[in-house]
């Protein structure tokens, strides 16, 4: 083991999660490069560290820091270059230079005990000398605690916020009750509680213990969908987790019923923002379901919008039957309208003909869909513009947890949208959460119409506010039920429609764009897909390969989406000397890499670059699901730049790598509110839960011109017949029904 000791004169590389440095470390104005975990460590400060040196094939000799200590600097050099470095704040090298030249040796311990005497130098007020002392002391503070909470098993980020969030008395909290984090720090859930719950000796029976596990599996039910759990599904769950008994488990439930943490209805458990959350919804759908168009209650009333609805269809050129001429009366008659069908169904000529009725009344109209891709395609087949719901609200991502608990938009009750209708289309990906928002941000008087289809997978956040709505009965519906596009000969949609029924699809590959290549060999699979991509479809489906989509039920296994994105990667984009490249992980990403955004980023800023570089517009906030293109890897700068849709492109810290997939091959559930030229589905089997008819409907019906299957017909039919969808546990239609009497 050797020591050395120096002075960090910059930081090269700092991996916020696990604290992992790179440093430029002058020994004796010598320097040395320095890697190791150095957790809460500043530039220009000064260390005392012990490890090894040993030669790295590229970057040559380094020191691999094993143990290390933050000594406060003795020498006036180092003094004057430590206050200097930006370390603190409103102190740059002049004036550095300034405090250490009248204070000489004695500067830091001035700092910390005489701190006002800083003010005898010119340019420090009062003010500033009081909050210098207070930085060099909470940046010891705070090393003290990351060196404290570490013992734990937590991370340097993690650590950073929950001393943030607790300051001195984090000591006491994990002492005294470490499931308190559970609640107050998103990201300390309650595994991580309990584990430094053992450490510090809290018995496994306690209240507190009981009442955290109790949230726990609450918490996670929600992420599977639920908005609540049965008590006979929540006690046992619970009691296994905790191993303590139910009957501990049902007094720690009813505490936290009487202290409001959780609402009890009957036999069904709620948190209670979740409860809340369902029954605000309910009492605004309530306020927005007026009558509005009178001239329908009259037999020359409904005469005369015929004839004015037959004038708008010729002049745009559109043919509507009686359904959707019912569905275009209904949304004018109604605040709230649903519209369903499946694929080819006509929902977007019903939707033309109701903004060319409103267009002409000259109403305002507000379009939105739940996510980038499924706005661009309503702005596509409309003409007219729709965002994402996110944007139409005006999410205030300053004010918005990471978490996405909370979300803060500048549209809501006191500052609603200027609208007198407002379409949302893919209302099915719509979650509880977001549809609470909506409805804040929309006023009486202003109609509502909720497009989407029934048939698709739920929402990935919790609730199935299309289903719940369309269940409670309270709400003008019209489903669209005839195909329109069977003349074009295509087979997706018929198929789609089959499938939807339960009935048995042809797979003779005597169709233009449904095929089934019989396989039963991954590896087999593996070749046709790249041959497909690759070679074939580009110019069958007149696209990019970069837009044909591979689609998967499932993560895991030889045909799941993490194993197929290696294979998919090293002929799709393999390395090349121009090419750079980053390993994060188990995952390299390379520039042209096709990747996702796999949580929602409500702070994360973009811009859209015009040509000689000029930024053209600026936001904020990439979503869960957003895909893009990797357009730059800078090793120097340790950021990797991807260029998403409508050319925004998003500037990504390799700490944060983690909010990025490779995304050549995505789960079924990733795709909804999509669409693509070419889907390609490889199903060889797997679990009975993932293999599904509601599954394989949304899989068939992302693709626009052409659907492959590549595997086992018997396992395609299996999903047919398996309508055992995993059912959710939520209550708006009861709360609906409980409001509108």
């Amino acid at each position: 083991m050797e020591s050395l000791k120096g002075y960090v004169d910059r930081i090269m590389f700092q991996n916020e999660e696990n604290g992992y440095c790179v440093l430029r470390v002058l020994v004796d104005e010598k320097e040395q490069i320095c890697v190791g975990f150095c957790m809460g460590i500043s530039q220009g400060e000064s260390i005392e560290a012990q490890g090894e040196y040993e030669m790295h094939p590229t970057y040559g000799k380094q020191f691999r820091i094993s143990e290390y200590a933050v000594v406060m600097p003795t020498d006036v050099a180092s003094m004057e270059r430590y206050l200097g470095s930006g370390a603190i704040k409103g102190v740059g090298e002049a004036l550095a230079a300034r405090i250490v030249k009248k204070f000489r040796e004695d500067t830091f311990r001035i700092i910390e005990e005489e701190p006002e005497r800083l003010a005898e130098i010119k340019g420090i007020s009062l003010r500033m000398a009081q909050a210098i002392a207070v930085q060099v002391e909470e940046k010891r503070d705070l090393r003290e605690a990351l060196v404290y909470l570490s013992g734990f098993g937590i991370s340097n980020r993690m650590a950073v916020k929950i001393y943030e969030k607790y300051q001195a008395d984090t000591y006491r909290i994990l002492r005294e009750n470490p499931y308190q984090l559970s609640e107050d720090v998103h990201g300390i859930g309650f595994k991580i509680a309990d584990d430094i719950a053992a450490k510090v000796g809290i018995r496994a029976d306690s209240d507190y213990r009981i009442r955290c596990g109790v949230t726990y599996v609450l918490q996670q039910a929600t992420l599977e969908g639920h908005v609540f759990l049965p008590m006979d599904k929540l006690c046992p769950a619970a009691a296994t987790l905790l191993g303590v008994d139910e009957e501990a488990v049902q007094t720690q439930i009813d505490n936290l019923v009487m202290d409001r943490k959780l609402i009890a209805k009957g036999d069904c458990v709620f948190q209670a923002h979740y409860y809340y959350a369902e029954l605000a919804c309910a009492k605004m759908l309530r306020d927005l379901n007026l009558r509005l168009d009178g001239a329908l209650r009259s037999p020359s009333g409904e005469a005369a919008l015929n004839k004015r609805l037959e004038a708008l269809a010729k002049k745009a050129g559109l043919e509507l039957d009686e359904m959707q001429l019912r569905a275009v009366k209904e949304c004018i008659a109604n605040g709230v309208f649903i519209l369903t069908g499946g694929p080819g169904t006509g929902k977007t000529t019903t939707i033309n003909m109701i903004l060319r009725y409103f267009e002409a009344e000259g109403l305002d109209i507000f379009l939105a869909a739940p996510t980038g891709r499924a706005a661009k395609r309503m702005t596509e087949t409309t003409g007219f513009e729709a965002r994402t719901i996110h944007r139409l609200l005006e999410l205030n991502s300053a004010l918005s947890e990471d978490d996405g608990r909370s979300l803060q938009f500048e549209r809501n009750e006191e500052n609603p949208l200027e609208a007198d209708v407002v379409i949302v289309d893919e209302t099915s990906m719509v979650d509880i959460r977001i549809f609470q928002a909506l409805l804040k941000a929309i006023t009486p008087g202003t109609r509502l119409i909720l497009v989407g289809d029934a048939s698709q997978l739920p929402s990935v956040g919790p609730g199935q506010v299309l289903r719940d709505l369309l269940d409670s009965k309270c709400f003008a519906s019209v489903e669209l039920q005839k195909i329109y596009r069977q003349d074009e000969a295509s087979d997706i949609v018929v198929n789609a429609h089959l499938i939807n029924e339960g009935k048995e699809i042809r797979m003779d590959n005597q169709s233009k764009d449904f095929f089934m290549l019989e396989r039963s060999d991954a590896n087999v699979i593996y070749k046709h897909l790249i041959q497909l991509i690759r070679d074939k479809l580009p110019g069958y489906v007149h696209a990019q390969p970069f837009d044909i989509q591979v689609l998967t039920p499932m993560r895991k296994g030889a045909l799941g989406c993490e194993t197929l994105n290696g294979i998919l990667q090293k002929y799709l984009n393999p390395p090349e000397p121009y090419k750079a490249e980053h390993v994060s992980g188990e995952v390299t990403y390379r520039v042209g890499d096709k990747v996702m955004q796999v949580k929602n980023n409500y702070q994360i800023e973009w811009e859209i670059v015009g040509a000689h570089s000029i930024v053209v517009d600026r936001g904020q906030g990439v979503f869960n699901g957003d895909m893009g293109r990797i357009v730059d890897i800078d090793e120097t700068a340790n950021v990797l730049t991807v260029e998403f849709d409508e050319m925004r492109r998003v500037t990504y810290p390799f700490s944060e790598l983690d909010e990025l997939e490779l995304s050549y091959a995505i789960t079924i559930h990733k795709s909804q509110g999509s669409e693509y030229p070419a889907v390609l589905l490889p199903i060889l089997g797997g679990p009975k839960m993932l293999l599904t008819r509601n599954l394989l409907y949304t899989a068939i019906t992302r693709a626009k011109s052409c659907v492959t299957i590549l595997g086992r017909s018997d396992v395609v039919r299996e999903m047919i017949a398996n309508v055992s969808e995993n059912s959710r546990y939520t209550a708006l239609a009861d709360r609906i029904r409980e409001v509108c009497g």
